[in-house]
């Protein structure tokens, strides 16, 4: 039991982590709609978080990589939840107003990013310790991860419901302190793979940009981060801006939140399996399925059918999508250094936190001009579009030969 421990405690942070951040991601939308009254606006606000992703979070990797992984894991969820806190605590005592939500959101997203970084660099650690491979760990990881994002928006929807906006971000910063703590508990051996020519203490932003250079070197990480970052610029402001348009305009918060949770729960399903669907596809197969099909699943939930179909379909994008994420894990930490891995791991948070920016402001835009259902089938058809050139690139097929030569 003592050498599962660090894995259990790692897995506790997760997800608390998960929770938290799930639950702003349904509260941050909702508040700013509350707030602005504007689809535009609130795209603005939900944009606004992402700059510190942009401009700081390879810093954030920076500090992983130089002062260690567990304690920059506990610092920065110690400070995502003083910041989370924030919120709440300005509404009751100066109250709410545009400048001051930006203001706080913008605060509240330079920490959080980080604690994914750290914890997704520690892993490798806390799995040899338990002698557990690096495909099982990472589909344990992801799994808890994406049950914790299934619990959290449905925790915060029924929060709003009952009492306010507000009620979620407590909610949201019990969790990331919860986090902090489970962190603080691990003690496990960090491994070191100093990389040549990193020890760049006078030039941070050099030190910071290694984990691109890394990349730079490793074609196959680029083409999937290539995958990722399509599907955040044209997926992701169909969950943040689209949908919770349209639920608030219905003035249903519950059912967005089940729905965001249906995704979740099957997502963790795939990532229970992404072992053996590792070993029955390949990489690359693996890349191709769940592109096209999250593509397919689009189409028909843009055009907004009953409620249960909407489920069914968001059940089937979120399973396909489980094997995403351990999927990238397992070929940073499998080719990337240990010493450089916080940095690269914080270019992929980049990219969740920053790709889709530009898509937010125009996804609002076009949603108060438009209405909800002609933007929904708009980005629907533009993912379809980009997976299926995805789907016959070629440069796929390098994944599982730079695997198994990072391995051997």
């Amino acid at each position: 039991m003592s050498k599962l421990r660090p894995f259990v405690l790692l897995q506790a942070s997760a997800v608390s982590s998960s929770i938290a951040g799930s639950a702003t991601f349904i509260a941050v939308p909702w508040l700013s709609l509350q707030v602005t009254g504007s689809s535009l606006m609130s795209a603005v606000v939900i944009a606004a978080s992402a700059i510190p992703g942009l401009l700081l979070t390879t810093f954030v990797g920076g500090l992983v990589d130089r002062f260690g992984r567990r304690r920059m894991a506990y610092w920065i969820e110690a400070l995502t939840a003083l910041s989370t806190a924030l919120l709440p605590i300005v509404a009751l005592t100066v109250g709410m107003s545009l400048p001051a939500l930006i203001v706080l959101v913008v605060l509240k997203a330079i920490f959080q990013p980080g604690g994914g970084s750290a914890r997704k660099s520690l892993l490798p650690d806390a799995a040899d310790r338990a002698g557990m491979s690096l495909d099982r760990a990472n589909s344990i990881n992801e799994a808890l991860s994406s049950a914790g994002f299934a619990i959290g928006p449905a925790l915060a929807a029924s929060l709003i419901a009952a009492f306010d906006s507000y009620a979620a971000f407590w909610l949201a910063a019990a969790a990331s302190l919860a986090s902090a703590v489970f962190a603080f508990m691990i003690r496990v051996h960090e491994k070191q793979e100093p990389l040549e020519g990193d020890a760049e203490s006078g030039h941070p932003i050099r030190y910071a940009m290694q984990g691109f250079v890394t990349l730079v070197k490793l074609p196959a990480l680029l083409v999937v981060f290539a995958a990722f970052m399509i599907l955040a610029i044209i997926y992701m402001p169909t969950e943040m801006v689209v949908l919770p348009r349209y639920y608030s305009s219905i003035g249903q918060p519950e059912q967005m939140g089940y729905l965001i949770t249906a995704m979740s729960v099957f997502t963790v399903l795939g990532a229970l399996l992404f072992e053996k669907a590792h070993q029955l596809l390949g990489y690359a197969n693996l890349v191709r399925i769940a592109s096209v099909v999250i593509g397919l699943c689009m189409v028909p939930m843009a055009l907004l059918p009953d409620y249960w179909v909407m489920l069914v379909l968001g059940a089937i994008l979120g399973f396909v999508w489980g094997p995403m994420m351990p999927l990238l894990n397992t070929l940073i930490q499998t080719m990337v250094p240990a010493n450089v891995r916080g940095r690269v791991f914080a270019i992929e948070q980049v990219m969740w936190n920053t790709a889709p920016l530009t898509s937010f402001i125009v996804t609002g835009i076009a949603l108060d001009a438009f209405g909800v259902q002609p933007v929904y089938v708009a980005l629907a058809s533009l993912v379809l579009t980009a997976s299926v050139v995805l789907a016959f690139a070629p440069q796929l097929r390098l994944l599982s030969e730079q695997y198994d030569r990072s391995r051997g």
